[in-house]
């Protein structure tokens, strides 16, 4: 029986399993859509499609860097015991490496990415049927610099953290400690002038308001807040914080020291923003094995 593409398609919406698994499952079973099911299921290649529901928030951030090209990606697990897995590094490295010599610029073209077999998306359905969680390609960002600026890189905890900065005029070991700046304080804008006047404005209003229920006129209330709105800048601004190096300096003096400046930083964290498990992992553990007695 011919194997069309319309039943490598009904197969792989039904089973959640990568495009070459159905295909080759098809051809095993005769193009016997029921059969090519339970084939799956047998090879626990169907799996992945129940784990889809689950939360994935553990993981690794990495950087890949060629030339003028970087990327910088967060692939998800459901238990951070998988970060360490050669399986899931492995396939984290062919995910990094094939979108670097690739043109594409967003996370829904990588994912169609052709590998040898299949495409990214079916590397990691195929991976997470072996390794036994959900995996994922949260999000990626694909930069380009120009020939008189450097990449810097920085991964915290091997990957928890992983930062990309580009700076012009200077070196990768200032961009590198610019990277390790933003890994460590987790800044919101590089300068102040990268702060939306909205936030400034209400920002603006508390501090003048919290001065006010201290006792201060309006007038001296007024004039403080100047002073503490240049906390709060060193507090989300880059070039304003104080260099984790050299304290008594803030990184926009530590740049300006090799004739330099920031052109754009991006940093992943590994699960911010997400829902994170709240199950006991251990009990998971132990319900499994007890499962197996």
């Amino acid at each position: 029986m011919e194997i069309t593409a319309s039943l490598v398609r009904d197969l792989r919406e039904a089973s959640g399993a990568g495009m070459m698994d159905c295909k080759k499952a098809l051809n095993a079973c005769d193009g016997d859509l029921d059969k090519a099911m339970d084939y799956l299921r047998e090879n626990g290649i169907a799996k992945a499609e129940k784990k889809s529901g689950r939360i994935a928030a553990e993981g690794l951030a990495q950087v890949f860097v060629e030339g003028n090209k970087a990327v910088i990606l967060e692939v998800n697990s459901e238990t951070d015991f998988v970060s360490k897995n050669e399986e899931f590094t492995d396939m984290i490295q062919t995910i990094g490496s094939t979108v670097l010599k690739s043109d594409v610029k967003d996370l829904e073209s990588a994912l169609k990415l052709q590998l040898e077999e299949g495409t990214i998306e079916d590397l990691i359905v195929s991976k997470t049927a072996k390794i036994g969680e959900k995996l994922s390609l949260r999000r990626l960002e694909v930069v380009t610099k120009n020939e008189n600026e450097v990449f810097g890189s920085y991964l915290h905890l091997g990957g928890k953290i992983a930062v990309l900065t580009v700076l012009v005029g200077t070196n990768e070991e200032v961009a590198k400690d610019v990277a390790m700046q933003a890994a460590a304080m987790n800044p919101d804008y590089i300068q102040i002038t990268d702060v939306p006047e909205d936030i400034v404005a209400r920002e603006r209003e508390v501090l003048k308001e919290q001065s006010m229920n201290e006792g201060k006129p309006a007038d001296i209330a007024e004039k403080t807040v100047e002073g503490r709105l240049k906390k709060f800048y060193k507090e989300i601004c880059l070039v304003e914080q104080a260099f984790i190096k050299d304290g008594d300096k803030s990184v926009g003096e530590y740049v300006s020291e090799h004739d330099s400046s920031i052109v754009s930083i991006i940093r992943y964290e590994v699960g911010e923003g997400m829902e994170h498990r709240s199950d006991n992992f251990a009990e998971e553990v132990m319900s499994q094995v007890k499962g197996n007695d």
